[in-house]
């Protein structure tokens, strides 16, 4: 399956299902949002889910522990292939999101968001890189129990060294030479995979190019490229 989802970032329906019919034959799924969701619902989702493809819902839960199990819990008949909470929601919460997950769902948790740097951090009072906070934030969803982690491609070999088993879903991707708009931490496609992304979460370089389904077909063939000239 290919490793690419493709981020459907936008509040119109229509725009979102002629998106996830144009990239359905070379995506591993799509990424559907809060913006997503607040507009449309479990509705909406189940109409984007029908055209036949996996769907990420990333809606970064993040609350007391008992909240969170509820609303994963509500959740549940949507059967998302990938649901994200926040990590720094702390250990009981991260543990009581997986346990109310149904089983085919894997619950992620997102470290540092791909729009913040060490400036940023600075500004929260952190004084450690924003290396050091995913490496730490890792270790923390691998002893709750979840199954994965959101970080950028900058982190994610680091990631996987402190969990060599852990799920990767690596946003902020961005072919060479591709605008990288609002996000701060990018890689390219081909560096994220080699340093250990599961997942890659591709949006405007596909969504906002004039033909998407072009887009994701010359990406996914430079990724098949790339990993023929490795082997």
């Amino acid at each position: 399956m290919s490793p690419i989802f493709v981020a459907i970032d936008t509040p119109e329906l229509e725009r979102a299902t002629a998106i996830a019919q144009a990239v359905r034959d070379h995506a591993g799924g799509v990424k559907l949002g809060l913006e997503f969701f607040c507009a449309h619902g479990p509705a909406g989702v189940e109409r984007v889910a029908a055209l036949g493809l996996p769907v990420f819902l990333d809606l970064k839960l993040h609350d007391i522990p008992n909240t969170v199990a509820k609303s994963v819990a509500a959740l549940a008949p949507l059967a998302p292939a990938i649901l994200t909470v926040h990590a720094t929601g702390g250990h009981e919460m991260l543990r009581a999101a997986k346990q109310a997950a149904p089983p085919g769902t894997r619950v992620v948790a997102v470290t540092l968001l791909t729009s913040l740097d060490q400036a940023d951090l600075g500004d929260l009072g952190m004084t450690w890189s924003p290396k050091d906070q995913v490496t730490r934030l890792a270790r923390l969803a691998r002893d709750a129990g979840v199954d994965g982690i959101v970080c950028s491609g900058e982190e994610v070999a680091d990631a996987k060294a402190a969990w060599p088993h852990g799920f990767f879903v690596v946003p902020g991707i961005r072919p060479a030479g591709a605008d990288i708009g609002d996000q701060k931490r990018v890689v390219t496609p081909d560096r994220a995979l080699q340093d250990g992304a599961s997942v890659l979460v591709i949006g405007r370089p596909i969504t906002a190019a004039p033909d998407p389904a072009q887009a994701i077909r010359d990406i996914a063939g430079n990724l098949r490229i790339n990993e023929q000239a490795r082997t």
